[in-house]
């Protein structure tokens, strides 16, 4: 039976508009009528000096000019009526944490409906506007955003609280992908706001947003938003890394008139093939610089010159651009890499070379066209900051967010709140390989086995896994792999004659040398003993809740289609949320029938 729908709490028999609907308490001054023809009025004025909306309306604007600013304008004055009287730990008012984020989504290019959700991205979480008067005031889709990106309550939920927090945003981008760039986009300001807090607090901070957040900016393909992220992480960290790195980039000035003449000197060359080019130079940020520098083990800054050629026209020029470099510049052996073939698991793609540039000096150059380039800046927000599928990278168009199903995939399967931070912490990665094996190509954590192949092309192929070969030659199940190489599996089905009886399933000491989720999950799954309790998430718990509750209310005839009154219930009674009380009911703290008798009288005694 299924308990998860709305809920109505009269007698059969009696009127259904009886259920109360929860008062929108928002201090002295009311959302109602008046305060929408006022919020109507301001909006029709023009932009003047002190409007703190007009900056983000001209960026707006500025990509998307036909937009109609009204609606930006009414969220912002109810954003900042909700949260007038708020201080941030900086002392500045709060409604300047909203706005900036608006800010950077603007900047992003994003479209209205998401620059309204930044407006209001704390209001419900933060002040007496509920989500019910915000979806009454801006529709569904805005709450939905809202809704995704509103954190878990700590006092409520403990230590679960921000996993849990964690895993609701990730369902929420499964239904709207605009909800986990709202928030990237609103732990950016936060990273940047970072030095009023703690040191421990700031590590903290930085710590969770390299771990989760720069891995989802970077699987999102937005690296405009990526680079800040980053390079605010390594200040918060690593403070006096952060200053040696900004010393090195101040001091490599000089490469600008280096650069002109090497890139005109390449334009020259391109010329006798008739393609059209930008070039321009391409600084590596901050952090980039510093890991680089850790991975080969430098004492000094490692860097070295790169420029970006924007190619107009098709595939082919990139690589036809590719060979008049080539002839212009020695390439260096090894240092070249097609991303246009293979694009990486973000979508990204370009061509990446080095040559020896003027006076011998090894530069980097990226090629790729118009619409590679805007893909590489702002992956997934490209389809909002260019609306006609033609501006956009072809490969942008098939599937950006496959990594985003299989990820919902297994949190479906995984209760645990731990295992699920693990798994997804495992699954973004940012070191990833492309493996080969029965014809396709498999995405996988680095140093992943033959193992994570054969779980990655189905269960039944890892459980009946007895053998594989690497790049032609037999290699031992726990064979770390590289990028690009081929694998090839052999199960018990793949004989003479196939094994009778049920497979013998995969080996407890896998679970020791597989590096995927997937993987981990499905061994695990084969070992667990039929009566193991399982943890439970928050959204099993509510669904346990409003099931006890249900039953408690059918002892006393009644039903309940119309969740109003438990909304209101769960405010007199202290709850941040109507799921919070309910959540509190599977949990033992309250009891099903004693919150039904609340709500029966209730209703019975204000049937308004």
């Amino acid at each position: 039976m299924d308990f998860s729908g709305p809920m109505d709490l009269n007698r059969p028999d009696l009127d259904a508009g009886r259920a109360l609907s929860r008062p929108n308490r928002l201090g002295p001054l009311d959302f109602g009528l008046g305060r929408r023809i006022r919020s109507l009025l301001d909006a029709a004025r023009p932009d003047r000096a002190g409007d703190p909306v007009a900056e983000l309306v001209r960026t707006h604007r500025s990509i998307h000019p036909y937009t109609d600013a009204v609606v930006l304008r009414r969220a912002y004055a109810i954003a900042e009526h909700a949260h007038r009287g708020q201080l941030r730990k900086s002392g500045e008012p709060f409604i300047t944490h909203p706005l900036a984020v608006g800010q950077i989504l603007a900047g992003l290019g994003m479209d209205t409906t998401t620059l309204v959700a930044a407006l209001l991205h704390d209001t419900v979480e933060d002040t007496e506007y509920t989500l019910q008067a915000l979806q009454a005031d801006f529709g569904p889709e805005v709450a939905h955003l809202v809704d995704g990106v509103t954190k878990f309550d700590k006092v409520f939920y403990g230590k679960a609280a921000e996993v849990e927090t964690l895993r609701k945003l990730i369902v929420a981008a499964g239904r709207d992908v605009r909800v986990l760039i709202i928030k990237l986009a609103d732990r950016l300001h936060n990273m940047r706001t970072l030095d009023a807090r703690s040191p421990a607090s700031r590590a903290r901070i930085a710590k969770a947003t390299e771990e989760v957040l720069v891995p989802l900016s970077d699987r999102l393909g937005i690296q405009a938003l990526k680079r800040d992220i980053e390079d605010a992480v390594l200040f918060h960290l690593a403070p006096e890394e952060y200053g040696r790195i900004d010393a090195h980039v101040r001091e490599q000035g000089h490469w600008a008139t280096y650069l002109a003449s090497m890139i005109e000197q390449t334009r020259t060359a391109l010329r006798p093939h008739r393609i059209n080019a930008e070039i321009r130079p391409r600084p590596r940020h901050h952090y980039s610089i510093w890991k680089d520098t850790i991975a080969a083990g430098h004492d000094r800054p490692h860097d070295m010159p790169r420029v970006a050629m924007i190619v107009e026209g098709s595939e082919a020029d990139c690589y036809a651009a590719l060979g008049a470099l080539h002839a212009c510049w020695r390439p260096i052996p090894g240092r070249f890499k097609d991303f246009i073939a293979s694009p990486k698991h973000n979508l990204y793609r370009s061509l990446h070379t080095t040559v020896l540039g003027p006076e011998s000096r090894t530069v980097e150059v990226l090629i790729r066209t118009t619409a590679m380039h805007r893909t590489a800046e702002y992956g997934i927000a490209a389809n909002f900051r260019y609306p006609n599928p033609a501006d956009r990278d072809e490969e942008q168009l098939r599937d950006p967010l496959a990594w985003l199903r299989r990820v919902l995939d297994w949190e479906q399967e995984t209760t645990d709140p731990a295992q699920f931070l693990a798994s997804l912490r495992c699954d973004l990665a940012e070191a990833q390989i492309k493996v080969f094996a029965r014809g396709g190509a498999v995405l996988l954590p680095e140093r992943a086995t033959p193992v994570d192949v054969a779980y990655e092309l189905g269960p039944d192929v890892g459980d009946t896994l007895l053998a594989a070969t690497v790049n032609g030659r037999l290699a031992p199940l726990s064979s770390a792999l590289s990028d690009g190489d081929v694998v090839e599996v052999f199960t018990e089905r793949d004989g003479p004659v196939e094994r009778q009886g049920s497979p013998r399933g995969p080996r407890r000491e896998w679970l020791e040398f597989v590096r995927s989720p997937h993987a981990q999950r499905q061994i695990r799954r084969w070992f667990v003993e039929p009566d193991a309790g399982a943890a439970v998430g928050i959204a099993d718990k509510v669904r346990l809740g409003r099931s006890a509750l249900w039953l408690a209310l059918r002892r006393h005839d009644r039903n309940l289609v119309n969740e109003s009154p438990l909304r209101q219930l769960a405010e007199s009674l202290g709850y941040p949320d109507h799921d919070t009380l309910l959540v509190a009911i599977a949990d033992k703290s309250r009891s099903a029938d004693e919150v039904a008798e609340k709500l029966i009288s209730m209703v019975d005694h204000h049937p308004g």
